[in-house]
């Protein structure tokens, strides 16, 4: 859990400040579960500039509650979380500062957006919150007033998560949990979490990830883990003590990071998929007659493949089903082995190119409109699909051909600028499982728009 906070102040000398608005959203990953704003009459003057700034004035704050009023309120909504901010440093020491003037030591773990943001999105000409905000298409108002800040750090936290493919937040969250002593039983743990599209992530008592995974129902797919009786789930239920979770909506973008994040973390029980996947490949060569012949063979990098499957026989199976539809010979694709010609040109169910009866030119003009389909290596898209509310929707960037990244957008805040899409795109790597989940994925389901530029 974290307190997403933001605290005007006075003004004035360091550690003098007094505090006149402050805003914390306690925030669970996913959504807001409770939320503190209030003014706060910091018992001296406000700097003249502070004024200008927040629009926050004297007369404003002399019936607004006292710090000492607002301290358990403080120290409720925050408790059990890590404290979070935009210049963490900043907010942190005012609260320590007030609250060391009653005599309490407040005592929290922090994360900062300023320093998350130069190590997750590099290369920004600013960090300040408002020109971070607006490069990264994050809606915001109010701005220098405490709620509206805060709102803003929400939002830009919650893409933070996102973008950290490491992990490094969700494990500093565990860790801080660990400490508090916190060990929920498989059963809470279930019960915590959605029935809705995105990623698990499960950690053992060190915080450490020892499995990824992804669903269409996290919960659902969760429970089948810990009541299963294979022996990777009776070990995992001995060693998993939390599961966090990441909703993505799109379960294309679920299928995109899982690929991903195993590749980069190497959770134990994931062994199967650190490597690629699909270790066999669809590949084109032109036979001595000059027609293009399309074989499935053991996938090989120096070659360029026209689409990749997890074994042979699902690479077969696709090809038969390739050959009908473009109405290709089979004896041709090595499907049949016959001496007197290919079996569906006995049934009528191709032209007959192995017997010569088709010239290559019209043959081959059928095999290239197949792997223009297949292939998208010119291509410059945006899918576009549901996000992880209705308010929001994804994107899945594919630029050249290749893979970019996905990010997800507010509908209040179109994106009709290429180069804004490229500064709030979550940036992934492009290898041969992203191409053939992408492929596949389009041939199988709908989404709701391929924006070509």
């Amino acid at each position: 859990m974290y307190a997403i906070v933001d605290i005007e102040t006075t003004g004035g000398q360091f550690n003098e400040e007094g505090i006149t608005e402050i805003a914390i959203y306690k925030f669970d990953g996913h959504e807001v579960v409770d939320q503190f704003i209030s003014l706060v009459n910091p018992e001296k003057e406000i700097q003249p500039f502070v004024v200008k700034l927040t629009g926050i004035n004297n007369a404003m704050l002399r019936s607004a509650p006292k710090f000492y009023e607002v301290a358990k309120r403080i120290i409720e909504i925050t408790e059990g979380c890590i404290l979070v901010a935009h210049n963490t440093s900043f907010d942190y020491r005012i609260l320590r500062t007030e609250f060391n003037r009653l005599g309490y030591d407040f005592v929290k773990p922090t994360l900062c957006t300023v320093e998350l943001s130069k190590k997750l999105i590099p290369e920004q000409p600013s960090y300040s919150l408002g020109k971070l905000v607006r490069a990264l298409g994050i809606p915001m108002s109010d701005r220098h007033r405490a709620s509206g800040d805060a709102l803003a750090t929400v939002k830009l936290f919650k893409m933070l998560l996102a973008k950290d493919t490491e992990k490094e937040i969700l494990i500093s969250l565990i860790k801080a949990e660990i400490k508090s002593g916190l060990t929920p039983k498989l059963l809470d743990i279930v019960e915590s979490l959605p029935s809705r599209t995105g990623i698990y992530y499960m950690h053992n008592e060190k915080g450490n990830l020892i499995y990824i995974g992804k669903s269409k129902n996290i919960k659902k797919r969760v429970n089948q883990h810990f009541t299963g009786t294979a022996n990777k789930s009776k070990k995992i239920q001995i060693e998993v003590f939390a599961v966090t979770h990441e909703e993505t909506g799109s379960e294309l973008i679920a299928l995109l990071k899982e690929s991903e994040e195993i590749k980069i973390n190497k959770p134990i029980y994931n062994r199967a998929q650190r490597k690629s996947i699909f270790q066999w490949a669809l590949y084109k060569d032109v036979d001595e007659n000059g027609y293009i012949n399309l074989t499935i063979q053991k996938a090989d990098g120096r070659k360029k493949e026209i689409t990749s499957y997890t074994s042979v026989q699902e690479g077969k199976n696709a090809l038969f089903k390739i050959t009908e539809k473009y109405n290709l010979c089979q004896k041709l694709n090595g499907l049949y082995e016959t001496q007197n010609g290919c079996f569906q040109y006995k049934i009528k169910e191709c032209n007959g190119a192995c017997l010569g009866k088709e010239t290559p030119d019209e043959y081959n003009e059928r095999v290239k409109d197949f792997i223009r389909e297949m292939e998208f290596d010119n291509s410059n898209m945006v899918i576009i699909d549901r996000g992880r509310s209705v308010n929001e929707r994804s994107a899945v960037l594919i630029e050249n051909g290749i893979y970019k990244g996905y990010c997800f957008y507010d509908l209040n805040y179109q994106i009709n600028n290429i180069d804004v899409l490229k500064n709030i795109i979550i940036p992934m790597q492009n290898n041969r499982d992203t191409r053939h989940i992408i492929q596949s994925y389009l041939k199988r389901n709908r989404v709701m728009k391929i924006v070509k530029f």
